[in-house]
């Protein structure tokens, strides 16, 4: 039988990050469907209902909690401990292109193994990595529509357009981050199901199980 030991991987702001990213994002997706399509009975809006006005502010607060976690992410990268730094997972090394690769072909059946690593596989840190980089285009465009009349985001106007198209791309993404949750959950699961490091228990205290000789 296998010998294991715990070792502490995800730090307390990672953590903090994580939960913070994870309940943004569903209240955003929620709030921001139904501020693009408001679906429930809205005639006495403005009198007796204030639902949208209520969706919006939902939406207002989630957003800025999304924000916070957004810069901590990114903070991370760069001062975070050695699992959670960019070049620790990026595919910019032989050794990262390798795991990338045998990961693919594990995640597609194709092979019964792969190197495990105690921190992101190069393929999730690498998916990791442009949906942060998304979220940023995010936040700024919803900040943009939020405060169209500021001097700074209406200079934004030059990279986003107008704000119609601004519109367009934030909810673009917002779709982007309704299904990149639910392939994350679908593949944390099915990783906690095919290997026993702990991968769920692990967003919660922060400790993952590796063979002994892993490092």
């Amino acid at each position: 039988m296998a010998a294991y030991e715990k070792k502490y991987v995800w730090s307390i702001l990672l953590r903090i990050f994580h939960w913070c990213f994870a309940l943004s994002i569903a209240t955003l997706v929620v709030t921001g469907l139904y501020i693009n399509w408001p679906w429930t009975n809205t005639w006495m809006e403005g009198s007796h209902q204030f639902t949208m006005a209520y969706m919006r502010w939902i939406h207002f607060i989630a957003g800025m909690i999304f924000t916070c976690a957004v810069i901590i992410r990114i903070y991370l990268w760069f001062f975070g401990n050695k699992y959670e730094k960019l070049w620790d997972f990026l595919p910019i090394n032989g050794r990262n292109i390798k795991n990338l690769l045998s990961t693919v072909l594990y995640y597609a059946y194709i092979t019964d193994s792969h190197e495990h690593r105690l921190g992101h596989n190069a393929l999730a840190g690498t998916a990791y990595f442009f949906t942060i980089l998304l979220a940023v285009i995010q936040f700024i465009t919803g900040l943009y529509l939020l405060y169209p009349e500021n001097f700074f985001w209406i200079s934004l106007g030059s990279i986003f357009g107008t704000q119609q198209e601004a519109r367009f791309i934030h909810h673009i993404l917002n779709w982007y981050f309704a299904w990149f949750a639910i392939v994350h959950i679908y593949i944390v699961i099915w990783n906690d199901v095919k290997s026993p490091e702990g991968l769920i228990s692990s967003i919660f205290d922060g400790f993952k199980f590796a063979h002994k000789e892993e490092h």
